[in-house]
């Protein structure tokens, strides 16, 4: 009898090993052989689920972007129902933000992703529609006095902060009081609770 074969799990293996690569390497390392190799599995089965390099990136894109959705669901879950709006931006950006091992894995990689669509256009699409509606979201959690413009800043400051907290030039502490700092100019330091 054939052994039944899991595409999906595949895939995601060998997503996991592209983002191995890129978070220790770049993504200038990464290549099919590589990628093969960090998998254990040959190149010719990365080709069979990756026809190109593009393709092997946009998947693993995706992976990262389902694991940080799944960081901020479950922060979001452990503020109840009906947090303050202060409250649900915070806890939303800080999990976005790479403040342990884990999350600088992705971090690392989501960072050479944009790289990667800088001189990609075509891979960038995603990354558009996502952060046009986070901005949306973001600005709707926003004092009326703020727009999407402020939104648009917010979520800025989130992804510099993430670049810093990467490079080693903030500690985590210093990102999140960047972070309060600036969530105090957007809704008042009396709302920080």
């Amino acid at each position: 009898m054939p052994k039944k074969v899991d595409h999906q799990e595949r895939r995601t293996l060998i997503a996991d090993a592209l983002m191995r690569v890129a978070a220790a390497q770049g993504l200038e390392a990464v290549s099919l052989r590589h990628v093969a190799a960090a998998a254990g599995v040959s190149a010719g089965m990365v080709q069979h689920y990756f026809r190109t390099k593009d393709e092997m990136m946009a998947f693993a894109l995706s992976v990262v972007r389902e694991r940080s959705q799944a960081r901020v669901t479950d922060a979001v879950a452990r503020l109840g129902d009906n947090p303050p709006p202060r409250r649900l931006l915070r806890t939303m950006l800080a999990a976005l933000l790479p403040l342990d091992e884990r999350t600088r894995d992705d971090g690392r990689v989501a960072l050479a992703f944009l790289a990667y669509t800088a001189v990609r256009p075509s891979a960038a699409p995603r990354l558009h529609e996502d952060t046009a509606q986070f901005t949306g979201f973001i600005a709707g959690l926003l004092p009326d006095r703020h727009g999407s413009a402020a939104a648009a800043g917010l979520l800025a400051l989130m992804e510099g902060l993430g670049v810093y907290l990467l490079g080693g030039q903030y500690t985590t502490a210093q990102a999140l009081d960047a972070l309060d700092a600036h969530l105090d100019l957007l809704f008042g330091a009396s709302s920080a609770a």
